[in-house]
């Protein structure tokens, strides 16, 4: 059965037709701003190259792996491509560790692969965005070569220190991966400084040649037509002071470095420069930072970042650190919600990617409501306000990986985590059973395509375990199926297509308790753009509304200016109950040109239940 979602009668001229799981979408081009940014209007999919699609049977995922998968992203209805790094690197830390910023790791393929990729992409009406990480580089970067050996310009290219006169390290700064941030260079005769893993050493960016190198780095790869750049760790740039770090601090040091004013004007610089006249985007990830932070970074008036990655709302679980859980409260996560969603100026929501384990088994249900708990974060991440994030794997529902042993992971941060807590004599057990649901590890097992033995991801041996489940929870699977959570996925973000309020529209928090919570979007201003509530239930019980959040649910029917626009579970009459994991958003509209005429059933995304 085919549905329809009316747009009103004087914006029909130039309606186009979406079709995705069973649903038709009609929306109108007039309704967009040709001078609105395109990525405010944007769906972004993050892809893990090496674990996205492998085309050589190395095992390991590659360009051409990705360009033989664009038809199935732009299926799914995203508008941009965010890539982890490819450039060249020994693999400290997957990637992340860049020897060569101005060419592909041959793992990946070649710089005419990439041109191709683009090139294929922008047939297919999708943009590229690359990652840039210059925070620091590999120590194999010829860069630190020169360095290590003071050859010029090269000599102040990164932070280098003597050893004190006691013998004692420059200062007591702890890293990101556990430990110093401090190793000994028997060449050079001195410290260099690292915030992650001692093989990545930390670029200095109160040299100005530094600055001039990543503008060159940028102009390269935007003269090659990616749209824009995910900035990592962009808010450790500029380092203020090398003084100690305020004792019994978690990171030590981070205060002389998190955010100061060197790395704003090293941002404004980058803008100026580099970024307004290619009209390139950015989001920035950021490490810690506060509302007050973030809004600086992303304030249109200051023209640094056009957005940043927060993830408060995905540590409500959490003291401290991922690795140490409490229980979840759907109040707490709609307070941290609000709290990001009102602050800033645009918001970029995410519930996965490649350092977080997967949101269905953090927040939602892996075993017996997968596919419901799936679909109802779903209705999460794309009715929230910004530009949302989709990370490879998410939009089938896939799930951690049940590793046995620590032998099994490959994740640089893990095998630190598991040092640190053999420090405080914690037994192998308890530890692995810290770092096995938190590890990064999770998130990057190979992409399930199909049910086959390496799951259509490699005819090779897999560079990491691909999950066991890949025979149930896999994307040909769920392909043709409009009860999948994969069809679930693309009818929201088609929905969401037609919606300037999901998109751009106020949040506004109603209603929460432990499992429940109800947020509308949109203002009732006369406007005559719809109001939506969204009513979630993040638990396995069923939970009772309070007498006026029932009322209202009550009052949804077809054919009037109320009506539920989209529910995981297939009901279209409600009681005032919210059935485990359900999630229904309801649309009212003082407009009837809106209403769903009563002989059409209002569209149940994906309304089938689907068990793994």
């Amino acid at each position: 059965m085919r549905h329809e979602i009316r747009v009103p009668r004087d914006r029909r001229r130039v309606a186009a037709n979406l079709k995705t799981g069973g649903l038709t979408l009609r929306y109108d081009e007039e309704m967009r701003n040709p001078t609105r940014p395109w990525w405010k209007d944007a769906v972004f999919y993050q892809i893990y190259p090496r674990s996205f699609q492998d085309s050589n049977g190395d095992g390991m995922g590659d360009l051409p792996g990705i360009i033989s998968r664009l038809d199935e992203l732009a299926a799914l209805g995203v508008n941009a491509l965010w890539l982890s790094p490819v450039y060249c690197s020994p693999d400290a830390d997957n990637g992340y560790d860049i020897a060569n910023y101005r060419d592909i790791d041959p793992r990946y393929g070649t710089l005419k692969d990439f041109d191709h990729l683009v090139a294929e992409a922008r047939k297919r009406k999708l943009r590229i965005v690359m990652d840039l990480v210059v925070n620091h580089t590999s120590d194999a970067h010829p860069w630190f070569q020169a360095s290590r050996r003071r050859e010029y310009p090269y000599t102040d290219y990164y932070i280098w220190r003597p050893i004190k006169e006691d013998g004692d390290l420059p200062n007591n700064w702890t890293s990101f991966f556990q430990g110093t941030v401090w190793e000994w260079d028997v060449i050079r005769g001195e410290y260099y400084l690292h915030l992650f893993d001692k093989r990545q050493p930390d670029l200095n960016w109160a040299n100005p040649a530094v600055l001039a190198e990543v503008e060159d780095i940028m102009r390269f790869w935007l003269d090659r037509g990616v749209a824009g750049f995910r900035c990592d760790v962009i808010t450790c740039l500029y380092k203020t002071s090398l003084e100690d770090g305020a004792p019994g601090s978690v990171i030590r040091g981070i205060e002389h470095y998190k955010s100061q004013p060197g790395t704003h004007e090293i941002l404004a610089t980058l803008r100026r420069d580099v970024l307004d006249p290619y009209q390139a985007f950015t989001v920035g990830e950021t490490v810690m930072a506060t509302l007050q932070e973030a809004q600086d970074l992303t304030d249109p008036a200051r023209r640094e970042l056009d957005m940043v990655f927060t993830f408060d709302h995905l540590k409500v679980d959490r003291r401290i650190d991922k690795y140490l859980p409490k229980p979840f409260s759907a109040a707490a996560l709609l307070d941290s919600l609000t709290k990001w969603q009102q602050g800033l100026s645009w918001a970029a929501p995410v519930l996965e990617n490649h350092d977080q384990p997967r949101i269905v088994s953090h927040y939602g249900d892996d075993d017996r409501h997968w596919a419901t708990s799936a679909k109802a974060l779903a209705v999460l991440l794309l009715t929230l306000r910004g530009t949302p994030f989709i990370y490879q794997g998410q939009e089938i529902g896939m799930t951690n990986f049940h590793f046995t042993s620590l032998d099994e992971l490959d994740d640089v941060e893990s095998h630190r985590m598991d040092v640190r807590l053999r420090g405080y004599k914690l037994p192998a057990p308890l530890r692995w059973s810290i770092i096995r649901p938190a590890s990064r590890d999770n998130a990057r097992t190979p992409m399930q395509w199909d049910a086959g033995p390496t799951a259509g991801f490699t005819t090779g041996r897999p560079w990491l375990a691909v999950n066991p489940n890949s025979s149930t929870i896999n994307y040909a699977a769920q392909e043709s199926d409009p009860a999948s959570v994969l069809s679930f996925y693309r009818a929201m973000i088609e929905l969401r297509a037609t919606s300037p309020t999901l998109r751009d529209g106020p949040f506004e928090p109603v209603y929460a308790d432990k499992s429940v919570m109800v947020y509308r979007r949109g203002k009732a201003d006369g406007s005559g753009q719809p109001l939506f509530t969204v009513y979630l239930n993040l638990s396995g019980r069923a939970s009772q509304l309070n007498q006026e959040l029932a009322d209202e649910m009550r009052r949804c029917k077809d054919g009037t200016t109320i009506a539920c626009v989209a529910t995981n579970t297939g009901r279209r009459q409600f009681n005032g109950t919210l059935l485990p994991w359900e999630a229904v958003v309801v649309r009212e509209t003082l407009s009837p040109d809106w209403a769903i005429p009563s002989k059409k059933p209002a569209p149940m995304l994906a309304s089938t239940i689907m068990k793994p």
